[in-house]
């Protein structure tokens, strides 16, 4: 996977930026790009497709039922089945990994430990997750984390938030280093506190670097030679993420292995085929599939023959590849996903295009003269939501929180929302005049009964566990019963909250075209299906 990033790297980066030195011309103006005397409009015209960031696999979109297809039995009804499209996209090949994860504290430690040491103590797992009143946990206590017995093994005890921490941290190297093996920057091992590379920052023209040769500069009113890589070069990769709910569970189902044209041979219940919990091939019969707790007491198997050879997590790359070539979409660990939780998907409201909660619609931060704010302490681009204000006049969005819309807001509670009433309100009427009628309406209705924010309808505490910082963690894990491998299944925890049983894995946008013309990218089900023999 490293060599084939490598090798597409130097590929696609020395086509973006040769791609500037080559004239073509507008079919709308008749004037040059890339061109000085042109007005220097540069158009990259040999960009080629996005690039595959290191670890990750290509996840191609598509239709598909998300939720539970059988029997729920835990009469949760918490994911009724939909039809529902996700774009192409990636996904980490593997669950991020004790080294992984030591590599970022690591890295943490070095650039703000003498000067923040709280954003490294921030960033630890919860190693104590692993006491158990009644059991003897004390050597995962101290040793799982760090020691290299399990370094290949996932890494637990991470939060929510702390996930989500480490992607925007995998980002900003991953990115760095593009730069610095195309000759773009130079390594920089003295980088410390707000001196570090940041994708936004570097972006904004608030972060220099070390700069061995920067590509040519056709604008003319810079009056410089050269210019610092932007976006349209195509070289920068997109956010690693979380994937959302759908992307994770369309991924783990992995149907592109059992696609013929636009028919799907066989559904599934879990990330492989059939209803067994064990191989069926000739060469691996009855080997168990994932890694899972078979039943009461019983971890593992029996000693000489065990059954999932794992008491707790087992390496990333344990058993065997669903038809996407991901490993461990159904055991070893749960994983955590964007997505607030509700415990119920209503399809009448559900978007069936990408469909995620939790849009927090955010901004960079301007100062007073409306230019990007100067970056923190420790060399990020803040970022604060949008303003309210500006949204008014707005058909698609509101306001900048939108977690509760139809779930937990004033709207849901009207049974309404802004869009529905500006079809039904009279074509007559002004916008102004439209406004002020939603705006009567919702104060009446505030007024008279409840404010409708999910705290309050979902009475947290008390009748509930659910709020706004509740997020979905997916699949099963070494401690669950079989039930849970299925992708279908979604439980919830505090986005702040940890435990042994929960990892996580990036994904990443794909841009672009939903198809791959690389190689390495092509679809997997022939080629999985006989590794997994």
């Amino acid at each position: 996977m490293k060599i084939s990033f490598k090798i597409l790297t130097i590929i696609t980066i020395s086509l973006a930026l040769s791609s500037c030195s080559k004239k073509s011309t507008s079919p709308t103006t008749g004037w040059n790009y890339n061109e000085t005397k042109s007005g220097g409009f540069e158009v990259n015209t040999k960009f080629t497709e996005q690039m595959t960031g290191p670890g990750l696999m290509f996840i191609e979109g598509g239709t598909f039922s998300m939720g539970r297809v059988e029997q729920d039995v835990m009469y949760e009804w918490n994911n009724v089945p939909r039809r529902v499209t996700v774009s192409s996209f990636y996904l980490d090949e593997t669950e991020v990994s004790n080294t992984d994860y030591l590599e970022y504290l690591y890295w943490l430690k070095r650039v703000y430990g003498q000067s923040y040491p709280e954003v490294y103590t921030k960033a630890l797992p919860d190693t104590l997750v692993w006491r158990d009143k009644l059991g003897y946990n004390e050597p995962y206590v101290t040793q799982y984390l760090r020691h290299p017995a399990y370094r290949n093994y996932p890494v637990v005890g991470v939060s929510w938030s702390q996930a989500n921490n480490y992607c925007n941290w995998r980002t900003d190297r991953v990115n760095e280093r593009i730069l610095i093996n195309e000759g773009i920057l130079k390594e920089d091992i003295e980088q410390v506190d707000d001196n570090t590379f940041n994708t936004e920052a570097y972006l904004a023209g608030q972060y220099e670097g070390i700069v061995k040769k920067n590509p040519r500069n056709y604008d003319p009113s810079t009056g410089e030679k050269s210019r610092r890589i932007k976006m349209r070069d195509g070289l920068l990769l997109p956010k690693y993420r979380l994937p959302t709910e759908a992307e994770w569970e369309f991924a783990a189902l992995g149907y592109v292995g059992n696609t013929n044209d636009e028919n799907i041979s066989e559904r599934k219940i879990y990330p492989w085929n059939g209803a067994s919990l064990r191989n069926s091939s000739n060469k691996n019969q009855g080997e168990i599939m994932a890694n899972f707790k078979r039943g009461r007491g019983d971890n593992m198997g029996v000693s000489g023959n065990l059954n999932d050879n794992a008491d707790i997590t087992g390496p990333v790359r344990s058993y065997w590849p669903n038809d996407y070539g991901l490993y461990n979409m159904a055991g070893n660990v749960s994983e955590w996903v964007l997505d607030v939780y509700r415990p119920v998907i209503e399809q009448t409201f559900t978007t069936d295009h990408r469909p995620f909660r939790g849009n927090v619609y955010q901004t960079q931060k301007k100062d007073e003269d409306g230019f990007i704010a100067e970056k923190d302490s420790l060399g990020r681009i803040t970022m604060v939501p949008v303003d309210d204000a500006d949204n008014v006049y707005r058909r698609n969005y509101k306001k900048s929180d939108n977690i509760n819309y139809l779930d937990g807001d004033i709207e849901s509670q009207m049974g309404i929302d802004w869009n529905t009433f500006l079809d039904e309100t009279s074509d007559k009427d002004t916008s102004k005049v439209k406004i002020d009628k939603w705006n009567q309406r919702a104060d009446k209705y505030e007024n008279n009964t409840r404010t409708g924010n999910s705290t309050e309808m979902y009475d947290y505490g008390n009748s509930s566990m659910i709020t706004d910082r509740t997020r979905v963690y997916k699949g099963g894990s070494w401690k669950d019963r079989a039930y849970w491998l299925n992708p279908g299944t979604r439980r919830f925890l505090d986005q702040d909250q940890s435990s042994d049983h929960i990892g996580f894995r990036c994904a990443m946008d794909r841009v672009g075209a939903p198809k791959s013309n690389l190689a390495e990218n092509q679809r997997r089900g022939v080629n999985y299906e006989k590794r997994r023999q």
